[in-house]
């Protein structure tokens, strides 16, 4: 996601890319067959730490005591990259600082997750989307035009969202792979060599 969003950013728009950031759940989310926090904070850095020079792991939402609504985790990151004063964010070349542009990645299954009740505040929404902006990639089976058009946050601030088209086709999800560990099946190829090792040392999921 992280490869094909930094393409779409060169070729369509005036953004420069810096760094991406995981940044994964702490244990309190409580999402049936996540692995606690520490492994999955691990299996990020294994897959990053050879293979990238601009993707990094921010371990700040994991170690919370309680879920932080993506909300508030952008507001971490703004926060850490831009300064709480707002007076933090890149140097120039002529000593003066330009603020860095905070935007979410999200997978377009996620984003229509937006229209589900009970799951997305509405002032949330308007948060993330308004005030940072998000990059959707398009996911096989969803239509992210369409649920643009009709989501009323999404529409409004449309300005702020930008629709990546994926050029080649990828359907690999972490709960696909979390089943082929299940049924004993190979996930070679689908995963860093470094990231599969680790799974199986941990024995993760494997009894879920």
């Amino acid at each position: 996601m992280f490869e094909m969003a930094r393409d779409y950013v060169m070729e369509n728009t005036n953004f420069e890319i810096l760094g991406g950031y995981f940044s994964p759940v702490s244990d309190f989310y409580q999402k049936q067959g996540l692995a606690e926090a520490r492994h999955r904070v691990r299996m990020c850095e294994l897959a990053v730490q050879k293979s990238s020079t601009w993707l990094m792991v921010d371990s700040w939402e994991s170690l919370q005591s309680s879920y932080q609504r993506t909300a508030i985790v952008l507001d971490h990151f703004q926060n850490e990259l831009n300064g709480s004063d707002g007076e933090g964010g890149i140097r120039l070349s002529n000593g003066e600082y330009k603020p860095i542009k905070i935007m979410l990645l999200a997978g377009g299954d996620l984003v229509q997750s937006f229209a589900a009740p009970d799951v997305w505040a509405t002032a949330d929404l308007h948060h993330i989307i308004g005030k940072y902006g998000c990059l959707i990639l398009e996911r096989t089976g969803s239509d992210v035009y369409e649920f643009l058009l009709s989501h009323d946050v999404l529409y409004k601030h449309r300005h702020n969202v930008f629709v990546i088209k994926q050029l080649i086709y990828n359907d690999i999800s972490s709960t696909k792979i979390r089943l082929f560990i299940r049924r004993g099946m190979s996930i070679k190829y689908l995963l860093p060599a470094a990231v599969i090792d680790y799974i199986y040392e941990q024995r993760l999921y494997q009894n879920d």
